[in-house]
């Protein structure tokens, strides 16, 4: 499978390598603490949309653009040594600005707002990175804010998970990640989402790094 497309160059050569720098400053005198597993849900989607590449801003054929504030989430995916780990798929997907997924499964009574792709994919590359154009998660009844990840390589599942939004207010009262128990490991799954109008005018953006225990 070769990588998704991504969204133009000149949205993230202004500030991509400043973020990913920052954030991922990878000891090498110890093993590093994997990221925790979570449950995938009940809405991973039963069938793909046909665009599934990882702008989920932009639906193609679509004449507008998702609802929500435009948020970039990248990083890299390494084992516990720090090594890089190519060409492993990086699956996201997510609620729109609703807080609908695209799922049958989803009944709530907000519309779908359809130039939401809702769901993503990217391969690592070389130095195991990977980035997606999404928006900003929103909560919804019971849930904190979140993205689900889910990795992959050559068709063996590696890690499910999922991200959380550093300083939401929900966060404590969220089931699942207060079911992650270790201060340290819970802190893995959250992220600082900054200003980036480096980047993109009016975005966000992210550093999710991902440790995968092996």
């Amino acid at each position: 499978m070769r990588p998704s497309r991504f969204y133009p160059r000149r949205l993230v050569l202004a500030g991509t390598a400043g973020l990913v720098g920052a954030g991922l400053a990878l000891p090498a005198r110890a093993a590093l603490l994997a990221t925790p597993r979570q449950t995938e849900g009940p809405f991973y989607p039963p069938e793909l949309p046909r665009d599934d590449d990882n702008d989920l801003v932009r639906v193609t054929g679509a004449d507008a653009r998702a609802l929500g504030q435009v948020t970039h989430v990248l990083g890299r995916v390494v084992d516990r040594a720090g090594r890089p780990l190519p060409g492993v798929l990086v699956e996201i997907w997510q609620c729109d600005a609703n807080g609908r997924y695209l799922h049958p499964g989803d009944r709530g009574a907000r519309p779908r707002d359809w130039h939401f792709q809702s769901y993503g994919r990217t391969l690592t590359d070389a130095s195991g990175g990977y980035r997606f154009r999404t928006i900003r998660p929103v909560p919804y009844p019971g849930r904190t804010p979140h993205i689900h990840f889910k990795l992959s390589r050559e068709g063996a599942e590696l890690l499910t998970t999922q991200m959380y939004v550093a300083g939401e207010p929900g966060n404590e009262r969220d089931f699942l990640l207060r079911s992650v128990r270790d201060p340290a490991a819970r802190a893995r799954l959250l992220v600082d989402l900054r200003p980036a109008g480096a980047i993109e005018a009016g975005a966000l953006a992210g550093t999710f790094e991902i440790v995968v225990a092996g």
